[in-house]
């Protein structure tokens, strides 16, 4: 079935009708660029893009603010090459449309001087403000902002509302964290090495334009692309140049990550730089309660991106927000439900964005405000939903672990019920959740998940007798003893209907040292269990003593069949994506009676 937005009837006004209705009414005109200087005299590299070209109007702003190249020089001669490979999405929705379009190259990137000494450096929410003032200044500005962007630009976003600036007055942060840490590089504690490296590469590619490596990413792969386009007064490219030499000083995320640990680690150098200087929820008091905010991710996002859009909405006090779940990997490439009826999504994902911005940048009545502030999208029902909260399901269903790998409703009377050896081989895949977010193409998400899920220890329900409709967090509360200090602890949620076919649900992942919970803090809030992860919360494992590890897997909206059975899945690695814990002594876990997950389901 395909995510198309009239399945379900979650909608009065569906997005492909909002967009059907909403025809373009301008052509594109040719871009133009310049550099701003921000206040430590730092060049940074603009484009502006506007309906029909047309600077003698007055023309509300969409602002992409982006560490990944706003536009590339073109071989000579190239046929049908697009410059913009990471925004021009944006310019084909919002310019036709009656938006004027601003693409910056974040400092340290592109065509823009200086070096990057963060990955989303607080050097660069500085400068966001700076650029808010540049545009309004310009003849062809009508004085309102509203900014979006997938992942780096959605955090972005965050950011630009936070520097107060009177004349942002929507954000639509797409597929983008709240914290840095947890959402994105170090979910459930645990590194994923994977990540760092890749990315790294990336920014290699794109920061030092090496060409050579830039080739291994699918979309920034077209040898017609060449250099950052210089700005138009850099007319033999000197500058650009330029720029790009001090990019060779940016920092490296393997070295960077590896410099936070724990949450509340702090830079040797800098004592006050922790992962809240580059997470969204460190500015939560400084974003105006006045801004409109809509939330976008999908249920593979990642490792934590839905958790983000999530705490973001249940966090932010502010009147205008909205938030969509959709059944998307990380920037709604691919549409991951097995049973999807294309590869591409055909929800109108920036017709809404269009519409969101409509209402509160252009002053359209876009009937908007009659429609519920969430939608989700239910896997295996393949429908849309619509909620006025989060979680939309107020019960549960708990499951238990039980002897002989079984998943029963009545608590078992033994006091072990399986044991674990973690294989430091083993790994999920490279078709799952964790490879979009380093750049790297997914398509056929979790294809072989059969043959790797019948590796691992698993616990398996009777043939369900009429469907279960699933929408949240599950939560596991796992009692286990291990023989080592510290474990991984991985656990994964599968259907196997009625043919045998084993469909990957969700996941989730714990340090063992990390088991400690507290209340979640005002800046994350949360429907689902918290942890500080906090250097001074970590405890080793007393060896061979039973401990809980609490925990909730990733959020998901999904059906579970008749005659299916749900199955959780438990393993010690994850060999493809995170680090060896503890280094090089696989623990055995022995899991405890007592041991069981929650799943929300209807009341």
């Amino acid at each position: 079935m395909p995510d198309r937005d009239d399945l379900g009837g979650a909608w009065r006004v569906p997005p492909s009708r909002y967009l059907a209705n909403r025809p373009p009414e301008c052509s594109v005109g040719a871009p133009t660029s310049s550099y701003v200087a921000m206040a430590d005299g730092c060049r940074l590299a603009v484009d502006v893009i506007l309906p029909n070209g047309d600077a003698s109007r007055r023309w509300p702003t969409v602002l992409i603010l982006t560490p990944y190249v706003r536009r590339f020089e073109v071989t000579p001669g190239a046929q049908g090459v697009e410059p913009s490979p990471n925004t021009y999405r944006y310019r084909d929705m919002f310019v036709p449309r009656g938006y004027a379009l601003v693409v910056v190259d974040s400092r340290g990137t592109g065509a823009s001087f200086g070096t990057r000494d963060s990955f989303r450096s607080p050097r660069e929410r500085a400068d966001y403000k700076l650029v808010a003032d540049w545009i309004v200044a310009q003849a062809w500005s009508d004085g309102r902002i509203g900014a979006t962007g997938i992942s780096y630009l959605g955090a972005a976003c965050d950011f630009l509302a936070s520097t107060g600036h009177t004349a942002v007055k929507a954000i639509a942060p797409l597929f983008a964290v709240w914290d840095t840490w947890a959402d994105n590089y170090y979910p459930g504690g645990l590194l994923i090495k994977r990540l760092a490296l890749v990315y790294d590469e990336l920014m290699l590619a794109l920061d030092h334009d090496r060409r050579d490596l830039r080739k291994q990413f699918s979309y920034f792969a077209n040898p017609a692309l060449l250099g950052p386009m210089p700005v138009d007064d850099d007319r033999d490219g000197s500058l650009a140049r330029a720029a790009v030499k001090e990019h060779l000083a940016n920092f490296r995320m393997p070295d960077f990550m590896a410099e936070f640990k724990c949450r509340d680690d702090a830079l040797p150098y800098d004592p006050a730089f922790t992962p809240a200087a580059f997470s969204p929820y460190n500015y939560l008091d400084e974003i105006p309660r006045d801004v409109a905010v809509y939330a976008v991710s999908g249920w593979t996002d990642g490792a934590g991106y839905a958790n983000g859009a999530l705490s973001r909405y249940l966090t932010l006090p502010n009147k205008d927000k909205r938030l969509l779940l959709g059944p998307w990997d990380h920037g709604a490439r691919v549409n991951s439900s097995p049973w999807r009826a294309r590869q591409e999504p055909e929800f109108p994902l920036l017709g809404e964005v269009l519409r969101f911005f409509d209402q509160h940048l252009a002053g359209r009545d876009t009937g908007l405000a009659d429609e519920e502030p969430i939608h989700y999208f239910a896997v295996h029902a393949e429908e849309w939903r619509s909620a006025t909260s989060w979680p939309p399901v107020s019960g549960s269903r708990r499951l238990y672990l039980a002897p002989n790998r079984q998943l029963t409703e009545a608590q078992p009377n033994a006091p072990t019920v399986a044991k674990v050896d973690a294989d430091f081989a083993a790994g999920s895949g490279t078709q799952t959740r964790y490879e979009r977010i380093a750049g790297i193409d997914a398509t056929n998400y979790y294809d072989d998940w059969s043959e790797r899920e019948a590796k691992l220890a698993s616990f398996t329900t009777a043939a369900l007798d009429a469907p279960i409709d699933i929408a949240g967090h599950a939560v596991v509360s796992l009692w286990l003893a291990s023989s080592e200090p510290d474990a991984a602890v991985f656990v994964y949620l599968s259907e196997v209907e009625g043919d045998g076919s084993v469909r990957y649900v969700t996941e989730g992942v714990l340090r063992a040292i990390h088991r400690a919970e507290a209340p979640p803090p005002r800046a994350y809030r949360t429907t689902w269990p918290w942890r500080s992860f906090a250097r001074k919360d970590a405890r080793p494992m007393p060896i061979g003593e039973p401990q809980l590890l609490r925990f909730a897997l990733l959020p998901v909206a999904w059906r579970f069949a008749k005659g299916s059975r749900i199955r959780l899945s438990i393993a010690g690695a994850d060999a493809d994506h995170f680090v060896q814990t503890p280094h090089g002594r696989p623990p055995v876990l022995t899991v405890q009676g007592g041991s069981a997950i929650e799943l929300p389901t209807a009341g």
